[in-house]
């Protein structure tokens, strides 16, 4: 009996332990735990539920409130992009400008680099002629994979577009407005990421950010190709001023960008690998990698498990399983097309 006993307290004292700890970090005055569950939880579509579990509204607005990026509005000076060609250099100001601009042998178009810190791995594709790069549509109403758009397409790289409402048949409608080609295809009250707008590139190939409306945007910049999501984190070399982390957690992270030389960098990283150490990214982690790597202006986009960078038939970055193997299907994608709209038509002139 006094064995059973024994047993019992000590089971009990335990239990007692265990929960007096969880209620210390959860509860007490060390906030990373509750940060951190909070931004994770909160910064995708299904598991709310997890900071609700643990954290009244008012708690979890106060979290958000203490973690967000403070938007930049200010307007974009296209001018001081001048695009032209990238020549190789025999010295380079730093580490970073020489993996930019220095290509890889037999490869004008672009190059990847891979870039592990901080607890997340993150992808920077280097596209060196910003004419190449361009936005398309799924052609089965969002149900294609990122590998499928590619193809289809005659992508080099291809990376996640728009962020995305579910219509009918699972069918993936993308949140706010859509150009192609000069014309809006597509315009909702639904835009993802906040504190952004319209982010895309005019007829000058210049990466335009802007807040007006689509087809202001258009009027005013010449914009050819467009989504509209957000933050914007850098606009005319300022990065955007962030509380604590940004408020979107870490994880997956997409984002597009362009340097003053006209070079367009698209970031895919990594995220929500916890056994492998790969936490992902925080949003002011992106925009810090994006301004050390040169980023004048840079947008962020849709994120988490969207996320997704596919370069000549092999995933990049790795793809999400929760819609079976190859990732998300997908509205619209941008990519690095392997012929310019000019070299297909003087190719087609020759036969």
């Amino acid at each position: 009996m006094k064995k059973k006993t024994k047993k019992w307290v000590i089971t009990f004292i335990i239990l007692d332990s265990l929960a007096i700890i969880c209620l210390f970090l959860f509860y007490g005055p060390f906030t990373f735990i509750k940060d951190f569950l909070v931004t994770n939880a909160m910064s995708t579509m299904s598991h709310k539920y997890i900071a609700r579990t643990f954290y009244t509204d008012s708690m979890i607005n106060d979290v958000l409130k203490n973690n967000e990026v403070i938007g930049l509005t200010n307007k974009i000076d296209t001018s001081a992009i001048k695009i032209g060609e990238i020549k190789e250099q025999t010295t380079y100001s730093s580490i970073y400008e020489e993996q930019i601009l220095k290509k890889d042998k037999d490869n004008d178009l672009y190059k990847i680099l891979t870039i592990e810190e901080d607890g997340y791995k993150a992808f920077l594709a280097v596209i060196y002629d910003p004419s190449r790069v361009e936005l398309v549509s799924s052609s089965n109403k969002g149900k294609q994979k990122i590998d499928e758009i590619a193809k289809e397409n005659d992508a080099k790289i291809a990376i996640n577009g728009s962020g995305y409402l579910f219509g009918p048949n699972r069918t993936k409608i993308p949140t706010g407005a859509v150009i192609m080609n000069g014309k809006i295809i597509y315009d909702n009250d639904i835009v993802g990421g906040g504190n952004g707008g319209i982010v895309g590139f005019n007829k000058d190939n210049i990466l335009v950010l802007t807040t007006d409306e689509p087809q202001d945007a258009i009027d005013k910049y010449g914009m050819v190709d467009a989504i509209e999501f957000g933050p914007f984190i850098i606009i005319n070399g300022k990065m955007a001023q962030f509380k604590g982390d940004g408020g979107l957690g870490k994880a997956q992270r997409t984002a597009i960008a362009q340097r003053q030389d006209g070079i367009v960098l698209m970031l895919v990283s990594d995220g929500r690998q916890y056994s492998s150490g790969i936490y992902g990214m925080s949003i002011k982690q992106m925009a810090n990698l994006l301004l050390r790597y040169g980023a004048y202006n840079a947008c962020n986009l849709d994120g988490g498990n969207s996320s997704i960078m596919y370069a000549e038939g092999e995933y990049i970055s790795t793809p999400s399983k929760q819609e079976g193997a190859g990732g998300r299907n997908l509205p619209n994608a941008w990519i690095v097309k392997w012929k310019t709209n000019s070299e297909i038509s003087e190719f087609v002139f020759l036969f």
